[in-house]
Parts: structure tokens; C-alpha cells; sequence
């Protein structure tokens, strides 16, 4: 019984109407000519920040991020409590989205004769508060409804001298993580109404047949994990441990790095997951992980409230000799950045982060002394997001309302032009499918299904005199290439020496490799070679017995090879080759998958000293009269 008015709390009016329509359609067959009259169940959301327009757009953003904990007993209505714990670089971003509109609306040339309006909610960094605050966005907070087919959607729920905010909205700009849009987008989906996110980077936001609705000014999350794979490779981290969110977005992040790396030599000891929910003891639970491991790469793919929390718990243990290799999500945090508490802790992170073309201010501005995330105008990746976000959707607006033949159109009154008050969403999503224009800063936008195009910038934090961190451009990504300068980088040891992250040392000349039972291919034993084997090469997996066989059966002409008894040597190099494979888990011509030697050949020509070393000759066919096949059996 509890459940049924629940349900209608989280619905707006617009669905519960277009639900009902659908209904009493498919029951009775007949067509709804009568109106519907609904009202709202629970109280309206009424702290928000807006701007009245033509035209209002909505925006999700996480004002603040400590939730108050929920009990779900399934008897009774949840109750949840307001959210705190200001976030001024959300702030910062919020206020981004209004600067934007207002630049818009003094453009001539940009939806001339149309004022663009804004309503902005908290989100509060969580799931249920995005899909509520989305729904009383596009819902409208009208206390009721009075609805037929033929009736707009605006007029149903629109009241005499309504404001921005209680206006239905046909597009958002958000939410501010994979998780959140994920869901808004699920609800908005059968609704069609637009998301443009600024932070959700998800790869699985990239999927069109689930996602129509989404399109977002961040790259995807497969480009940054593909470009820390490569450095992983490139530097021979073959040891790493990593730290994710307990979501998609980690998941799937992490996912990605493994796809990237397989078959190229780079384990991951621990894979540890946190959560905002649970922060707290999972902090605590990752920095004893990272304490006790002997990997010295941790790769990191979570929000920055959350790696913080971490931070400060490996600095209570005075772990500080970790290289940390940051997502995007929080490589350029001024609330990091400035923490002197951790700063011994995350000095040196490599991290990526999307390249921002928003210009920066003069530096004469009255506020440049205040130090805090909202005045820091220094690293404007995010905001940039938000900005270009809203200009995506102030350009699909001015497609949709522009009518070249509209005074024609009036005159026959045939006009199909969309009109301020009767946007339709779907009508709206189409056109920033097929969106195309030139930002204010000369760049080229648009959309490549939900995506743009990926350009990342590659940053290292770097200790300052005072002692707190600064960030250093180190090389840029581009799409799926990366371009780094080395020598900019300071790494978490304080100089230009790449760490070193393996499980096992390579193993010198004179030894192999011997893998352990159980263990990854990453960690492996050193056994010396054994009498009549050598190994004059680094990480050997064999001896060279065959390489010298070769060359004896090349040169067997010569006075040094018959002077070494060249019968005799023949006879102990084939028997060598033939013990090895039975004694070797991989040797060479052998094939992994079965584990037993592969025909060897003996030519009695001269031909084979001028001919290049062939392939495995599993697939060939031994010539009569010019070879003698021997088989190890």
C-alpha cells in the first residue's frame, strides 16, 4: 500500500499524464478525448537558482555531497535529508552555466529574439537526488495538470505569470557522474528530453541503442585508460595496483586498462573499490592495501571527495612512496592541490585531463587574492565542459526555432516552425544529433554519436616552495596517441628516476625465467642455467642450444668445428634440444597449448646458411631426398 503513492512522488505529472494516456488507451480502444486532471503528490523543490526566458534549460549539478545515511526497511517511505557539505568548485561550475546563458542572450546572433533561462537544482552527488530533482525539472513544480491529447505540453502545466521555476524544461545540462546520468537517463529515455553531461565519461554512455538521449562534453573514459596503459608499457610498470569507484564508471574504466595491456606483460596485484556511501571504512580498508603491497604504481579511477579520504589515511601511516596515475575525475582538483596534509602523500601524480579553451582571466580581477576553489580560475577543464555544454544547447535550440519561411508560413497559416513555449524534446534531440558549430574560442564542435572528439592534456603535480602542489603540463593525448616529454616529469621519489614497479627483478644473464605455480606471469623465479646452457640476454625464457646448433650445422666445414669433434657436438646439442621438450612449459618452436615439441629438421644442403631463420615448420611438409625428418617422440 506504501509503495503506490511513493511512485507517483518520483514521477512528474508529464509522465504520470503521458502513463495514464497510454493506459486507458491500450484498455478500452478508444480514443482519450476527455481531459485529465493530475495533481502533485509530495512538496515542490523550491531551492533552486534560475533566470526567467523564452526558453529554460535545466541543470543538475552536486552543490553539496555529505548524504545523510538512508535505512531501507521496505515498511515505510524512506526519508532523506537534505544534503551538506558545500561544494565550491560545483559552485564554481553552477555559476559557469549562468555566465554562459547570459553571454548567450547578448548575442545578436544567437537565438535573436529569444531569452534563454535557466533553472539549476542540487544533485547532491547521488543517484535518487538526480533522478527527483530531473524529474521536477521536466515536470514542472505546477501543483496540478489539466491534460487532453491535443492539449501542448507547456499550456498543460503552465500557469498565468509562471516564473523559471516552475516552468518544464526540454533539456538538461548534467548530471556531474556516470552513475547519476545513467539513471536520469533511463527515466528521461521514454520522455526523449536531452542530457548534454559535463563530467560523465563512462564508455558505456557511448552506447546509442541504451542511451539515445545522452550526449555529454567529455570525452569517453576508454581514451585516458588506453593512454595509461601505454605508459604503464612504455615505462615497464609491469606491477600495479589500482583503486577504483564501485561503479560503472570505475569498473568499466579499469576494464578498458586491462584490455589495453593483455598479452603485454602488466599485472595488477589488487583491484580495491570505495564508495561515498561507506568512505569511511573503505579508505581506511584501500591504505593498509596499498601499505602491504609491493607495487609502486597505483592506478586511480574514482571521484576526488573520495580519493582524499584515502590520502589522508595513507599520510596517518606515512605511506608516501606511491606514484599515483590519476583519472580525469580528479587529476586537477584545487581542493587536492592545496591540502598541505596530503601533499607529501600525492606528490608526483601523472594524470590526464581534457584540454579547456575557455581563456583564462586577466589576473587584475579584485578577487585574485582569495585562495579557494571557487576564485581559482587557474584550471577551468570542468567549467569549460558546463560552458560548451550550454552552448550545444542554445545552438540546438536556435536550429530547431529557425524558420526561414516564417513570415511566408504565417500568411498561409501553415507554419510548422517550433515556437518558444512548444518545444518538443524529441525535436530538440534531433537536431543536436546532427549539431555543428564554431565555439566563441574558434573551435570546431560537435557531437560523434553521444562523444566529442578526445584531447587530453597530461599533467604532474609538482611540490611548490610553500608546499603545497602545482600542476605541470608533461604532453597532451590525442584521440588514441600519446605524446609525452619525459623530462618534465618529477615523480612521487622527488627526481627525474622513473620508478620502478615490477614483482619480480629481471632476471640477469646467465639465468631464466621460471614461472610460479598459481602466481601472475608478472612474478617468476630466476634459475640459474644449467650445465651446457647459456643465456646471454635479459629475461630469458630459454637457453640457446638450438641458436648454437644452427650455427655449428652452418659452419660444419670449417677446421674449428671439425677440430671440436663435430660428430660428438651434433649428438649432445640434438639431445639437449630433444630433453627440453619434455623439461620446458615453453620452448622454442613448441606450441603453449600443447606442450610437446614440434618436428625438427636436419638439412643436408648448404642452402640453409644463406636462407633466413623459417617459421615453425609445423605446417610444412618435409621434401623428399634433400631433408632427413626427425621427430622427438
Amino acid at each position: 500500500m506504501s509503495w503506490f503513492p511513493w511512485l507517483f512522488t518520483l514521477w512528474s505529472p508529464s509522465a504520470l499524464s503521458l502513463l495514464l494516456l497510454s493506459a486507458m488507451d491500450r484498455h478500452t480502444g478508444l480514443e482519450v478525448v476527455q481531459a485529465i486532471v493530475c495533481s502533485r503528490w509530495g512538496a515542490p523543490i523550491n531551492k533552486s537558482l534560475s533566470q526567467d526566458g523564452d526558453v529554460i534549460i535545466g541543470g543538475l549539478f552536486n552543490l553539496y555531497y555529505k548524504s545523510s545515511a538512508v535505512e531501507h526497511g521496505f515498511t515505510k517511505l524512506p526519508h532523506y535529508e537534505p544534503c551538506t557539505g558545500l561544494l565550491l568548485e560545483s559552485l564554481k561550475n553552477a555559476y559557469t552555466m549562468t555566465f554562459a546563458v547570459e553571454e548567450i542572450n547578448r548575442n545578436s546572433t544567437l537565438l535573436p529574439g529569444v531569452k534563454l533561462g535557466y533553472r539549476i537544482l542540487d544533485s547532491c552527488g547521488s543517484s535518487y537526488w538526480a533522478q527527483l530533482v530531473a524529474l521536477s525539472l521536466v515536470g514542472g513544480d505546477a501543483p496540478s495538470c489539466n491534460l487532453t491529447p491535443s492539449t501542448p505540453r507547456s499550456a498543460a502545466y503552465g500557469q498565468p505569470g509562471e516564473t523559471a521555476a516552475g516552468q518544464p524544461v526540454p533539456l538538461l545540462i548534467g548530471s556531474a557522474s556516470s552513475t547519476s546520468t545513467i539513471v536520469v537517463s533511463r527515466v528521461l529515455g521514454p520522455l526523449s528530453v536531452p542530457l548534454i553531461s559535463y563530467m560523465a565519461s563512462c564508455p558505456c554512455l557511448s552506447d546509442r541503442l541504451n542511451f539515445p538521449n545522452v550526449f555529454r562534453t567529455i570525452p569517453s573514459d576508454i581514451y585516458q585508460a588506453q593512454a595509461m596503459a601505454r605508459m604503464a608499457i612504455r615505462f615497464r610498470w609491469t606491477w600495479i595496483g589500482s583503486v577504483i569507484v564501485n561503479n560503472d564508471y570505475g569498473h568499466l574504466a579499469i576494464q578498458a586498462f586491462q584490455e589495453e595491456t593483455r598479452g603485454k606483460g602488466v599485472c595488477l596485484e589488487f583491484i580495491e573499490t570505495v564508495l561515498k556511501e561507506t568512505i569511511v571504512s573503505d579508505a581506511s580498508r584501500v591504505a593498509l592495501t596499498i601499505q602491504a603491497s609491493t607495487a609502486r604504481v597505483i592506478l586511480v579511477f574514482c571521484w576526488y571527495t573520495e580519493i582524499k579520504e584515502v590520502f589522508l589515511e595513507l599520510a596517518k601511516i606515512n605511506v608516501t612512496d606511491r606514484q599515483f596515475l590519476a583519472s580525469e575525475a580528479w587529476s586537477t582538483s584545487d581542493d587536492l592541490l592545496q591540502d598541505l596534509d596530503i601533499s607529501k602523500v600525492a606528490s608526483g601524480v601523472v594524470g590526464s585531463f581534457q584540454k579547456a579553451s575557455l581563456p583564462l582571466c586577466s589576473g587584475t580581477e579584485s578577487l585574485e587574492g582569495l585562495k579557494n576553489p571557487f576564485t581559482n580560475v587557474s584550471q577551468l577543464r570542468v567549467a569549460y565542459n558546463v560552458y560548451l555544454a550550454v552552448y550545444a544547447a542554445a545552438h540546438a535550440l536556435h536550429s530547431l526555432l529557425s524558420c526561414p519561411d516564417r513570415e511566408s508560413s504565417s500568411e498561409n497559416n501553415s507554419s510548422t516552425c517550433s515556437s518558444p513555449k512548444h518545444i518538443k524534446p524529441k525535436e530538440l534531440l534531433q537536431h543536436l544529433n546532427k549539431l555543428n558549430f564554431t565555439t566563441p574560442q574558434g573551435d570546431m564542435f560537435y557531437f560523434q554519436g553521444a562523444d566529442i572528439p578526445a584531447k587530453y592534456d597530461l599533467v604532474n603535480w609538482q611540490e611548490t616552495p610553500e608546499g603545497s602542489l602545482k600542476l605541470v603540463l608533461i604532453g597532451r593525448v590525442d584521440g588514441f596517441d600519446l605524446h609525452l616529454n619525459e623530462s618534465a616529469i618529477q615523480w612521487s621519489t622527488g627526481s627525474n628516476q622513473v620508478p620502478v614497479s615490477v614483482c619480480t627483478e629481471s632476471c640477469p644473464p646467465g639465468t631464466r625465467k621460471a614461472n610460479r605455480k598459481g602466481e601472475p606471469l608478472c612474478c617468476f623465479d630466476c634459475i640459474q642455467c644449467a650445465e651446457g646452457e647459456i643465456s646471454n640476454q635479459t629475461d630469458s625464457l630459454h637457453s640457446v642450444t638450438t641458436a648454437m646448433f644452427v650455427m655449428f650445422l652452418c659452419y660444419r666445414q670449417t677446421p674449428m668445428v671439425r677440430a671440436n669433434n663435430s660428430e660428438l657436438s651434433f649428438l649432445l646439442l640434438l639431445s639437449l634440444n630433444s630433453a627440453w621438450c619434455w623439461s620446458l612449459d615453453e620452448v622454442v618452436w613448441s606450441r603453449p597449448t600443447e606442450r610437446k615439441c614440434l618436428p625438427l629438421y636436419i638439412y643436408t644442403d648448404y642452402h640453409l646458411c644463406d636462407m633466413a631463420v623459417p617459421e615453425p615448420p609445423c605446417a610444412s611438409t618435409p621434401e623428399k631426398n634433400t631433408k632427413k625428418h626427425l621427430m622427438a617422440r
